[in-house]
Formats: structure tokens, C-alpha cells, sequence
């Protein structure tokens, strides 16, 4: 079975799949993420393919397709227009082969739009010297915002760290639609009360 992780970042999901046995090819637009992602598969005796590629142009790296491809954590909702979105998903769901599945996993933007919170509540890491805390801020426009990272690393030497992105919140119907519209012939929606991740989560099979 051939799984493409097609937004590795620094590669969490790529390793976990190549530590359970399966045959991993990683991409990411990202060389600086991919670079990551390669040191931390070797650093656990992993072997996985790694190539930069677009999401939004997978033909252009790939011409072979994958009994799998995912695109977790929040990655489509970079995607900043409509068209951008279908674009993405076109090219992802060109490359799945016949009876191949996608999964992807997106932040409850239904739930989120509602109310356009501010901020994200923060998490506290321990680490072997001290403790890491992250915490995100939101500035709305509409249905796009604006996220701010922040990461304090509490340990011999305090460091301060901040990452800044902008993500468009994407609806679970708006995606569903661009599946079913580009080959996928089934969706479904898995939520965290039952999968125990922290996002909803698609399976949509071609």
C-alpha cells in the first residue's frame, strides 16, 4: 500500500505511518519543513521518500497515484479563495488511485464561526530543562484570520518565539461538495468524541 502524505511539514504524521510499517512517500512546499522531516526519520531509523511538491499541482512531482493520500492538521485551509480550494483538491484527488481513499483533517470551522473566538486556549509542554507554552491569537476578517504564534521556552535560557500564518475557515459542506466533485464518490466526517484526534477529520473514497 502506497501512502503519500501530501503536507508533511516536519513530518509528524509520515514517521508515525513508516513506524507502523507502511511504504511513506512525504511531500511538503516547504524545503525548510522537509528538512526537518528527513532528520527526524533518521533519527528513528525510518525510510521514507521525501520531494517538494505543491499540493495544489501534485502531477507536477507525482506520476504515479496513491492507494492514500492525507493532508492533516489544518492544511487546506491555507488556501485563501474558493478557487484555490477546488484547485487543491483536484490535484489531490487526481493523484488517488481507483478505490483509493483521502483523509484530511480541518479545525470545526462550523463551530468556530459561530462565535470567531480571539484567541486559542494554551498548551503547556514539560520539557527535560523546564516547560514550553504556545498560545495563538485570531484577528477575523470575515471568513479569513490572521493566526499569531507564540512560544515561550522556559528553561535555562528563556527564549520567545513568534510564527505568523493567515488560513481561510473552510466549511465541512464546502469541502464535502469539492470532493464528491472531483471523483470521490463517498465522504464522511469523523469527529473527535469517536476518533480521539483533536480535529474532524474526512475519509472520502475515490
Amino acid at each position: 500500500m502506497q501512502i503519500l502524505d501530501c503536507a508533511c511539514g516536519i513530518g509528524t504524521q509520515a514517521i508515525g505511518l513508516a513506524a507502523l510499517g507502511y511504504n511513506v512517500t512525504a511531500s511538503d512546499i516547504s524545503d525548510g519543513e522537509i528538512a526537518e522531516a528527513k532528520k527526524r526519520a533518521e533519527k528513528n531509523d525510518l525510510k521514507i521518500r521525501f520531494e517538494h511538491a505543491d499540493f495544489c499541482a501534485l502531477s507536477e512531482t507525482f506520476s504515479e497515484q496513491f492507494d492514500i493520500i492525507i493532508a492533516m492538521d489544518n492544511a487546506l485551509p491555507h488556501m485563501l479563495s474558493s478557487t484555490a480550494l477546488e484547485n487543491a483538491v483536484k490535484s489531490i484527488a487526481n493523484q488517488v488511485k481507483e478505490d483509493g481513499i483521502f483523509v484530511g483533517s480541518i479545525r470545526d470551522y462550523d463551530a468556530l464561526l459561530i462565535d470567531k473566538p480571539p484567541y486559542s486556549p494554551p498548551y503547556i509542554h514539560k520539557t527535560d530543562k523546564g516547560r514550553r507554552v504556545s498560545f495563538q491569537t485570531w484577528d477575523w476578517n470575515e471568513d479569513h484570520y490572521k493566526l499569531t504564534q507564540y512560544i515561550i521556552d522556559d528553561s535555562e535560557i528563556l527564549i520567545i518565539s513568534k510564527f505568523e500564518c493567515e488560513y481561510r475557515a473552510t466549511r465541512r459542506q464546502e469541502l464535502t461538495n469539492l470532493l464528491l466533485s472531483n471523483g470521490c464518490s463517498e465522504v464522511m466526517w469523523k469527529f473527535p468524541e469517536e476518533t480521539g484526534f483533536y480535529q474532524p477529520i474526512v475519509v472520502a473514497k475515490k
